[in-house]
This record gives structure tokens, sequence and C-alpha cells, in this order.
């Protein structure tokens, strides 16, 4: 018996390259109302409104970012939701978590949050979620927040470089984890001990790298292993760039604490060595460290005990970048060439598509508790992305959607094209489509 009309898919996507949960290889996609209803044979013959063959081009899940500073109200002119997120669609990207910070007011209750979503409404290219913040004095504010709907919280054990988003100390750090794990939500950490900070000696790249050691945020990252056995809360490690906190994560893990970590496309793909004199548009806190290091967070990546590959898009004004890297603001511009950068550098080292599908997709949903999210699977958002994997670009900064033309890896020759990114089915990042989560 033939289908009737309401069940012909609006769209079927075919591929020689799709990277699915059980892995790659050929497929055909097919969407109905946003979702994917089935995932079919390459060459299924299948009624449909539109067809779309990507040949040889791979067909991804569109990524989701985890670590994205929208900066919307209040610093929109550093970057706001109608670019970042057009950014994000040109990337690959059908999904971000927006953090607290570096917005007025900073979303550490639940009326801030109320504020940002008005901001975010009718202005995101792609889906956006949000994380809330746990700051000095607003353990009351927790659930709440849990309850309007954020993914977690985020907070910093040192210094956050803006004055409305205080850190916490240890006693404040023990209470946030006391209430989060009364409803099972999530914290996110930034971790470096500020006892093991300093101010840099000088206005060069190696003064400001010495001034941020690796010690600082293993000793942070021991930290919040112990304090998360005692109190038995889920508690996520943001953006390591130090190798030295690899032994204590696996430590944690081996002992059964609910601790996850990340790192940055910026320290699997840039390194200390090569950062130009006054070059700050590489500045980022914890900063990017030795090619010796680099190894060995590849090598965390691929043992897992760093599970998520996300932007950390930290965006600022040129003017605040001064060639100072004592001065300079600290935050890498990249929301756009995340996918990019990675590939290039995980296929030199031997890794495919699928890992780099688990690191940058998959596992950020599990860990934002998107579900629909991360995965070419009958049910799921129809957020797909075709990627051309061998493609060859060189990154002009005039050419990216970021607000400001500021990023490290201007100039830069990278493997793979985003070639077209789909959110739910319809092509993204020409109108505002998304989703608030």
């Amino acid at each position: 018996m033939s289908a009737g009309v309401e069940d012909v898919p609006d769209l079927v996507i075919r591929s020689l390259r799709a990277v699915l949960p059980g892995g790659e290889g050929p497929a055909a996609v097919a969407v109905r109302d946003g979702r994917i209803v089935g995932v079919h044979a390459h060459d299924a013959e299948l009624n449909a409104v539109e067809w779309v063959d990507l040949g040889g081009v791979a067909l991804l899940p569109g990524l989701v970012d985890t670590h994205v500073h929208v900066n919307e109200p209040g610093r929109t002119h550093w970057e706001g939701f109608a670019s970042a997120t057009r950014a994000a669609a040109a990337g690959g990207v059908t999904t971000i978590v927006d953090m607290p910070l570096n917005s007025l007011p900073p979303t550490v209750t639940a009326d801030a949050l109320a504020v940002k979503r008005r901001a975010a409404d009718g202005q995101c290219a792609v889906d956006v979620a949000f994380w809330g913040g746990a700051i000095p004095g607003n353990v009351g504010d927790l659930r709440p927040l849990h309850e309007a709907g954020v993914r977690g919280f985020k907070c910093f054990l040192s210094p956050s470089g803006v004055e409305e988003f205080p850190p916490l100390d240890a006693d404040g750090l023990r209470a946030a984890m006391v209430e989060i794990a009364s409803f099972d939500g999530l914290l996110i950490v930034h971790a470096e001990d500020p006892a093991l900070l300093a101010d840099p000696e000088g206005p060069g790249y190696p003064e400001f790298l010495d001034s941020r050691p690796g010690e600082a945020e293993r000793r942070a990252v021991e930290r919040v292993a112990a304090l998360a056995g005692e109190t038995g809360v889920r508690a996520h490690i943001l953006h390591v760039s130090s190798a030295l906190c690899l032994e204590p994560l696996a430590r944690a893990r081996r002992e059964g604490v609910r601790l996850t970590a990340e790192t940055c496309p910026h320290y699997l793909t840039l390194m200390a060595e090569e950062v130009p004199e006054g070059a700050t548009q590489f500045k980022c806190c914890p900063p990017i460290r030795s090619s010796a290091n680099r190894d060995e967070l590849w090598r965390g990546l691929a043992d897992g005990i760093l599970g998520c590959v996300v932007s950390d898009h930290s965006p600022s004004t040129p003017d605040l970048k001064v060639p100072d890297f004592a001065a300079a603001w600290g935050g890498i511009s990249s929301l756009q060439l995340g996918l990019t950068a990675v590939w290039t550098e995980a296929a030199r080292r031997g890794h495919g598509l699928g890992d780099v599908v688990r690191w940058m997709a998959e596992r950020p949903a599990e860990l934002a508790g998107l579900r629909g999210k991360g995965a070419i699977a009958e049910g799921a958002d129809a957020d797909l992305v075709a990627f051309d994997a061998d493609a060859v670009h060189t990154v002009d900064v005039s050419a990216l959607h970021h607000r400001n033309p500021v990023t490290p890896y201007h100039g830069r020759t990278l493997t793979g094209v985003v070639r077209t990114t789909w959110l739910r089915g319809r092509v993204a990042g020409k109108d505002p489509r998304g989703a608030l989560l």
C-alpha cells in the first residue's frame, strides 16, 4: 500500500559518508516536520518533497557548543545573539548554550534569565539554551534558576575578569555543590587555583603563560573532585588547557566521582611556541600551552578522559585586544571555526569524523541534557550538516559572521568546509528560526 501524503518526508538527504551512531557509511536520512523519521539505505526508493544528494560530502549531526559567551544584553557590541548564531550556523553548530557572564545582568537569578531570554527571542539562527551562574550569595537562587530551565550552573574559583561575576571561595563552592546536588543539577567550573596565579611580569606571551601555570589547573581540579565526591554533585571541568589535569580527572572517574571535563579547539590546534609577539588574539584563560602539552590533551581525548570539545567563544571589541598580554582581554573568537580547526588536526592524527562528532555533538548534548540533539537517529531533531571534509580553505577574518574581526585563526589554512547547515530540516543561518530551549 502506498504511503499517504501526510507520511511523505519533507526532505531526504543522501550521502555516501553519513556519520551515524553506529559508524560512518552511505545512508539516506528522511525528515518530516523537523524531525528525522528514518535512516535508510543509500539507494532506498523514497518519495519526498525535496531530495538533496551530497555525493561524497559528509553528513554530520549538527554540532552542540555548550560554551559560548554571547554577551547580550549589556555587552552586545562584543557579541550578540544575531551575530553569534549566524556564525554558529555557518560553522555547522545548530545548538549553543550561552554562558551566564559578560552580559548585564549576569544570569544569576530567574529574573535575569528572563531578561536574557527576552534579549534572545526572535534573533537566533540556531537553537539556544542557557547556563545559570553560581556566585557568592546566590545559593537561594539556584533552585529557581533550575526550575526556570537553565542547563546547569557556572562558577569560577579564580577572578572571572568581570566584577559582577565574582568567584566562589571554599565555603561558597561547598554550599553551591550541596544545593545543586539536592535537585541533581550540574555545576560547571572554571578551575584555576587563585593562590597559584600571578600578575605577568612583562607584556609578552612567555610572561603571561608563566603567570597561569598548569599546576593551578591541576590543584583546582583536585579540589573540585574531592568536594564532588563528598557532596555527590554532578560536576564538569571547563576548558582544560593543561595535561596535568588528566591524571586527577582519571582518578576521580575510577573512584566513582561524577566528574567530566572538556577542552577547546584552540588548546588542540594552537601552541605557545607559535604565538607571535603582541598577538593578543591568542590570549585566553587558561592559556594555550606547549606543543607537547597539546599532544597529551589529544591523548586525553582518545582515552575518554576529556569528553567534549567546545569553543569557549569569548569575543571582545578589537580595542580590548591591546598588544600587551598582561593588559589585553582574554578570550578566543572561534565559534564559526571550531569544526574545521578540530577536523584539520584530528585527521592529521588519524582520528575520524565519528570521533569529532562524538566530541563536538554527542557528548556536549548529553552534558547539557539536550534530548534529540547531537546524533543522526530516528526521532531526533533534523539538525544536520553537509561537511566537505576534503576541501581546504584559508581563514579570512573579514568573512566571518562574528561581530568583531578578531581571531587567532586568521590566515590559517584549514581542512573541511561546511556547505549547508539544516536546523530541524530547514536551511539555517538566513533567518532567525532558532528556538530557546
